[in-house]
């Protein structure tokens, strides 16, 4: 029988994981010190306290020395899961950052000493790199969602980023993968070698498919959760005065109740839960 690639699937168990202090899927070598990413642990997760001008400046800096590497943006269920599962957590802080999406973790950050540190939505940081795209000649690369909504996020980028350079992209079956499967993609993605591979499959899935492919797969990968949606028409971001005030996630719940409604009224009050008792 061909082996199965599930991205749901156990991480090393937590033992192994104290262990080593990381989960490596792979003889990938950072070329980049880690520890210059400034960080603020908020219920185990090191969230980079940082701002999106400096995130925009960083990558640009590092673009090819990422290649293969991950971002993740966290927000208040991410993190929540975290504190509740360590396998998840060692996923959170394998990649070279995670990034301070939900409002509700900035401010807590801030609260905490880290004046810089500010909201880095995921939508929003795909606009800013979209922006730049041209003039730096980054490649794109989109894993996720469906084949409709990839091809409306195609055309409207390619609309509204005249010029903008999208190599691929592809839209996984919701059935787990052969190994082989799992192989040609790999080799799909590295024939067309992106400086970015945009991972859009939904957390916990997604930040666990880059973890096992943390130096497999050439280019950045960043996982944005609904940034597919978002460029691709299907949903619409909240008007700015409630993404400065961090109620975007009411907007989202408006949107999607059936969906969201559990997770954010038990993973919003846990957090706030756990705040107050200095967690």
């Amino acid at each position: 029988m061909p082996k199965v690639i599930n991205p749901q699937e156990k991480v090393p168990d937590s033992q192994s994981i104290k262990a080593t202090g990381d989960i490596c899927y792979s003889d990938y070598i950072r070329n980049i010190d880690k520890s210059k990413v400034p960080t603020c642990n908020i219920l185990g997760v090191n969230i980079a306290a940082v701002d999106m001008d400096w995130v925009i400046k960083y990558i640009k800096k590092y673009i090819k020395d990422l290649s293969g590497d991950y971002i993740c943006v966290s927000n208040v269920h991410t993190t929540v899961t975290s504190y509740e599962n360590p396998e998840y957590c060692a996923i959170q802080n394998c990649g070279i950052m995670a990034l301070p999406d939900g409002g509700p973790l900035s401010t807590l950050g801030r609260k905490r000493g880290y004046q810089n540190m500010d909201r880095v939505a995921g939508p929003s940081l795909m606009g800013e790199i979209f922006k730049i795209s041209v003039e730096n000649g980054y490649r794109h690369y989109f894993y996720g969602s469906t084949k409709e909504t990839l091809g409306r996020l195609c055309n409207k980028l390619q609309k509204d980023y005249s010029s903008i350079q999208i190599v691929g992209m592809h839209s996984p079956p919701f059935h787990p993968i052969t190994q082989a499967e799992d192989e040609e993609i790999i080799k799909e993605i590295n024939d067309i070698n992106p400086d970015f591979v945009w991972i859009g499959l939904g957390a916990p899935k997604q930040e666990k498919w880059m973890a096992m492919h943390k130096g497999k797969v050439k280019g950045l990968m960043v996982g944005v959760g609904a940034g597919f949606d978002y460029y691709a028409g299907n949903i619409k971001r909240a008007p700015q005065w409630m993404q400065k005030i961090n109620l975007e996630w009411v907007y989202r719940l408006l949107q999607d109740p059936r969906r969201l409604f559990k997770r954010y009224l038990y993973t919003n009050t846990k957090f706030l839960w756990l705040v107050a008792r200095g967690k």
